[in-house]
């Protein structure tokens, strides 16, 4: 199962007590005070790691509980540190503070971890208040409450290229034609039901990574659909790969069709609406294709690309393209939105 979004809370362990003890030994009068400190609760840390790609290890529980910390006892002896937890999700994961609605940490490379949750600070034993005035104390502390915060963490699959469209525009067929991705293919709309991802090798040392965003519809940047859940996923993208049907099954107009999904992104974030993109009518193996190909250049004034995942057609010169416009943004424009506003850094 796929989960790209969930709520959780998180409880960090509180600190163990210090302990009032006074040392007790045979031909030791006025042994003085010996009670030790408590232990430190355990924390609640999050991290991005390579190899996770979905948040469903995290989504099976909605409540997070750290270990406390032991109390403190006699002979200066120190309560245990209670265990921190530790979440794994994948890398391009945000941390929302659910009651505040900002950002705690934009986990976006792989290793990057926050602390969601810190535990409580252990008690001091007597030991602490003793004093040449003040040799017997029988003050001590109790350790401290943990935090506890409600999360929400979001998914937004980090890609070099976004292919986005209507559905059955031919994404998943042409992620499958140009990659080693295997995303269920029919010949029915909304058979991807979340995005896949997957690597297109230019050389040895070079390869850029595509994601089959699933079908977008009139509507989405407002949420009609799953249309948020979708387009979150082609925030960080640097190219969008626009591919458009020539015979929708629905009879709607392809170029009708190819503003619409441009609107919606453009209404859902400005900065993804100026985004580089590239255009490419499929399945150019049916009858009518070249006539929408040429009528898409003429009404739109650009460049198109008439490729076909079936037959190869218009392929190696769209990957081309891919290749010379993602060198090309390497340096003229930042590898993807500026991260959100974060807490003081932990």
């Amino acid at each position: 199962m796929f989960v790209d979004r969930v709520e959780i809370e998180v409880q960090a362990g509180a600190g163990g007590n210090g302990c009032c003890s006074f040392r007790r030994e045979r031909y030791v009068p006025l042994g003085g005070p010996d009670g030790g400190d408590g232990g430190d609760g355990g924390s609640i840390v999050i991290q991005a790691r390579p190899g996770v790609d979905n948040l469903a290890a995290v989504a099976h529980k909605k409540r997070w509980v750290a270990g406390s910390g032991g109390h403190g006892s006699g002979a200066n002896r120190h309560g245990r540190n209670g265990p921190d937890v530790t979440l794994e999700v994948p890398p391009g994961t945000v941390v929302l503070d659910a009651a505040g609605g900002f950002a705690l940490k934009d986990l976006a490379a792989d290793g990057d971890r926050v602390t969601v949750a810190r535990g409580g600070k252990g008690g001091k034993g007597n030991t602490h208040f003793k004093t040449a005035t003040h040799r017997a104390p029988r003050e001590w502390t109790r350790g401290g409450e943990g935090e506890s915060r409600a999360l929400i963490l979001e998914l937004k699959t980090i890609a070099d290229v976004g292919l986005v469209g209507l559905p059955n525009a031919g994404k998943s067929t042409l992620l499958s034609r140009v990659s080693h991705a295997r995303p269920q293919i029919a010949d029915y709309p909304f058979t991807t039901r979340h995005p896949h991802l997957g690597r297109f090798l230019i050389d040895r040392d070079r390869s850029f990574i595509l994601a089959d965003i699933p079908g977008l519809i009139e509507g989405a940047h407002a949420g009609a659909g799953l249309g948020h859940e979708f387009l979150r996923h082609v925030e960080r993208t640097r190219l969008l790969v626009h591919l458009v049907e020539p015979l929708p099954l629905d009879g709607s107009d392809p170029v009708a069709n190819y503003h619409t999904i441009r609107k919606e992104i453009s209404q859902y974030s400005q900065q993804l609406g100026e985004r580089r993109e590239l255009v490419a009518v499929t399945k150019a193996e049916l009858p009518g294709a070249v006539e929408v190909h040429e009528r898409m250049e003429r009404e739109i004034g650009r460049s198109v690309n008439l490729v076909s995942a079936v037959t190869g057609t218009g392929l190696n010169h769209l990957l081309r393209q891919i290749v010379q416009t993602l060198d090309e943004s390497r340096d003229q424009e930042p590898a993807m939105d500026s991260p959100p506003r974060t807490s003081a850094p932990t």
